[in-house]
């Protein structure tokens, strides 16, 4: 390899998913191992894959499909997987913690090593009496804070579906070191307002982390309609896809449409990015002095607040 290049190929996966966790499991390594006969070393799969997306719901039994983060059966057979191929997988799941949940990803290694965790920060809540993203029901919102792990081929910051909505997320991951940023996903329709189709902003919205922080970024939502019973009747959302990578000035490099299978592959070289996020200035002209506002909820100044 060239001195100063580190290329890295990247993929987004997308596809629709049943509620039974062996035919998703099975979905996912099939294209888990299509992305690595592309050329892929790291791969992103959609967030909670292992089944519908169940915060249509508030249901006492949908906390059974919580599972403690250590020996949990979908991460290790990931993990085997990874270490078969040579890739870094992140495995999204839905993790009990004696009395706690959480919204979690699994970062495995290129070795089948697992490298951490990281457990959703910001849980949503969806508007109206029919609410679609009910997630605080389920999840105590995250105690990791945001991170950064050295895979194999690069370092990564991994935020979880709403965390994609937060700039101060991405800034904070990038800061320490994140080299690319990944963000598994569930949205799609709003049925509450049939004329709201979030899906340009949701796009937009990451494709500035991209280019505010000179990173790439990589988007993997899922695709088709799932209805859940809930104590209101059936509710329905059809996830609406378009899972996506971003170049480091936030340009779309590869997209999926909103209904079929996708395997999303971009190459990059790291050592090329890095040296033009150093030379932009965006960190260098940064002043953490002025930014202690941020600290607060309402804008006011700290000093001001007893």
């Amino acid at each position: 390899m060239e001195k100063g290049k580190r290329h890295v190929v990247v993929s987004a996966l997308q596809f629709a998913c049943t509620d039974d966790i062996p035919t998703n499991l099975a979905s996912a390594e099939r294209l888990v191992r299509a992305a690595h006969e592309k050329g892929a070393n790291i791969i992103l799969i959609q967030e909670l894959f292992e089944g519908y997306y169940f915060c249509q719901a508030q249901r006492e039994d949908f906390f059974q499909r919580a599972k403690p983060y250590k020996d949990h059966p979908t991460i290790q057979r990931m993990q085997k997987l990874a270490k078969e191929l040579g890739v870094v997988i992140p495995v999204s799941f839905f993790e009990e913690a004696n009395n706690a949940h959480y919204n979690s990803v699994a970062i495995i290694d290129a070795d089948g090593t697992d490298l951490g965790l990281y457990r959703k920060s910001h849980i949503p809540d969806g508007p109206g009496l029919w609410k679609r993203y009910q997630e605080k029901f389920y999840f105590n919102p995250g105690d990791t804070g945001f991170k950064v792990f050295q895979t194999k081929f690069a370092k990564i910051g991994v935020g979880i579906c709403w965390d994609q909505w937060f700039p101060e997320a991405a800034r904070a991951m990038v800061l320490q070191g994140a080299e690319i940023l990944f963000y598994p996903t569930a949205i799609g329709s709003e049925p509450q307002d049939e004329g709201l189709d979030s899906c340009d902003h949701w796009q937009r919205v990451m494709q500035g982390h991209a280019g505010a922080n000179v990173v790439p970024l990589v988007a993997s939502n899922r695709i088709g309609k799932e209805m859940i019973e809930t104590e209101h009747g059936n509710s329905e959302i059809t996830f609406y896809g378009n899972s996506f990578i971003a170049g480091p000035t936030g340009e779309i490099v590869a997209a999926a449409n909103d209904k079929e299978e996708a395997v999303l592959i971009a190459h990059f070289d790291l050592g090329k990015i890095k040296s033009k996020r150093s030379s932009w200035g965006v960190f260098r002209d940064r002043r953490p002095d002025l930014y202690k506002v941020l600290l607060t909820s309402d804008g006011s100044k700290p000093s001001s607040i007893h």
